[in-house]
């Protein structure tokens, strides 16, 4: 039933009516005047409980957008929705440790003096990459946006990039909208398919302040396709005195193809051998980090760009510089083992998102059925399926990697329906539907959280 304008709710009212929520009060006051205000408005206005349903989904729409532990069942181990690598105990510990207590952050404990931030990560960082130096800023894109507004301010203007590179990342971010928004001018090179060293020597003129090449990290390319080698580019950078700069993007400092049977990921130390001077690369893919942009390469370049002005304002916090610091250090600790200690669960300690890559189909057949098992009684049809999951994150886009699922098949409601309810739990799972079924992917679920899948689903249907 409509009522006249004169009976807009007062906002006292409305807050008596919700009640005790899990919102700060000041939260829920806000979205009701916000919803009072928009009633003012409005040509007709709902009856009070109706204006209450509507404040009351406001409010868990907001409660839900709050950050929180979910469960991935959707197979995709680097999923950018879902917060990409999930991090190592190691590095919860020392995020808890440092978080909670006053830090070293820019103290020299040895002199008592002020100290240089990140100089322990930095050093350890160019270890792992094989790299005169590197520094930290926070997150690729800005890697990539501080080194081009360097070598761009100094009057060349241009940067060399084949066709075949001006790629898409996520978000609809586009890698010529982020070069122009630093100042640069993109000079294309070549076509889509095929780009020669000729294209590149060509376009070097008094104008170019560096080549840059983009590795093509979330697609491929095959066929009628060419592109000169890394090496032949770094020595017409050489020749022309110019820096050369290859995005890498995902940032795996390990052999993929050795951990599992997925492609080869092209490493930092790999590239700079190539006769790269510079790469930048994200710390939250493959790398297994917190996020971050890292820069390594050649001393004097990496030098230059921490003393750009610009750099403070990308520069990390403690917290994503120490939870980095226990990742680089977690690698360069496996690095020095014995080669027969690099295998089994010693490497798969070092990072949980590689280490996915690494069990058993046996072990996660045995924990599905454990699930199912534990779903006994339910208005649903349970069963185990095989899938096919990726790793995701823009990162090794040939490679899908086999799996075990727990399908699941409602007979009292709708697919969508279990979906939502199992989205909106106390602890989110979040699966997708196929082939007319729900599903959820182990390879993406931890073992420690399977008590609390079969609880959510339990609690899914009441």
């Amino acid at each position: 039933m409509k009522q006249p304008l004169r009976a807009i709710p007062a906002v006292g009212k409305i807050l008596d009516a919700l009640g005790e929520t899990e919102l700060p009060r000041p939260a829920v006051v806000a979205v009701v005047r916000r919803k009072m205000a928009s009633l003012r408005s409005a040509k007709e206005i709902p009856g009070f409980d109706d204006v209450l349903t509507a404040v009351r989904s406001e409010l868990a729409n907001l409660w839900c957008s709050r950050i929180r532990q979910v469960i991935n069942g959707t197979g995709i181990i680097i999923h950018t929705n879902l917060g990409r690598a999930p991090l190592s105990p190691e590095v919860v510990e020392t995020l808890c440790s440092v978080g909670a207590n006053y830090n070293n952050l820019e103290y020299d404990v040895s002199s008592g003096e002020r100290g240089a931030r990140a100089a322990y990560l930095e050093h350890n960082l160019a270890l792992l990459c094989g790299a005169e130096a590197a520094t930290v800023v926070n997150n690729c894109a800005a890697a990539l946006v501080l080194i081009l507004k360097h070598f761009t301010s100094e009057g060349r203007l241009e940067v060399v990039i084949s066709r075949s590179e001006l790629i898409q990342i996520g978000g609809g971010f586009r890698i010529p909208e982020i070069l122009e928004a630093s100042g640069a001018r993109l000079r294309e090179v070549g076509t889509t398919n095929k780009t020669s060293l000729a294209d590149y020597a060509k376009a070097v003129t008094k104008q170019t302040a560096m080549i840059l090449k983009v590795h093509h990290s979330n697609f491929f390319m095959g066929g009628f396709v060419d592109a000169p080698p890394t090496e032949e580019l770094a020595s017409l950078a050489r020749k022309k005195r110019i820096p050369f700069v290859e995005d890498l993007g995902s940032g795996a400092v390990v052999a993929t193809d050795e951990i599992a049977k997925v492609e080869h990921e092209p490493t930092p130390a790999e590239i700079l051998k190539r006769g790269v001077d510079l790469v930048c690369f994200s710390g939250d893919k493959l790398l297994g980090g917190p996020q971050a942009g890292i820069i390594a390469g050649k001393a004097r370049l990496v030098g230059r760009l921490k003393r750009e002005p610009f750099f403070r304002a990308l520069r990390c916090d403690k917290l994503i510089l120490s939870a980095l610091q226990t990742t680089v250090d977690l690698y360069l600790a496996q690095s020095d083992m014995e080669p027969q200690e690099k295998t089994g669960p010693t490497r798969r300690a070092v990072m949980p998102a590689l280490a996915m890559l690494e069990v058993p189909q046996g072990e996660l057949r045995a924990r599905a059925e454990k699930i199912v098992g534990g779903l006994s009684g339910l208005p649903l049809k349970a069963s185990i399926g095989t899938g096919s999951g990726e790793i995701g994150g823009g990162t090794l886009p040939r490679s899908k990697v086999p799996s075990v699922v727990v399908e699941l098949v409602p007979t009292t409601s709708a697919l969508s329906e279990l979906a939502a309810r199992l989205r909106q739990g106390e602890t989110p799972v979040i699966g997708y539907i196929s082939g007319n079924r729900f599903k959820l992917d182990l390879r993406t679920i931890f073992p420690r959280q399977d008590a609390e899948v079969i609880r959510a689903i339990r609690a899914a249907f009441g």
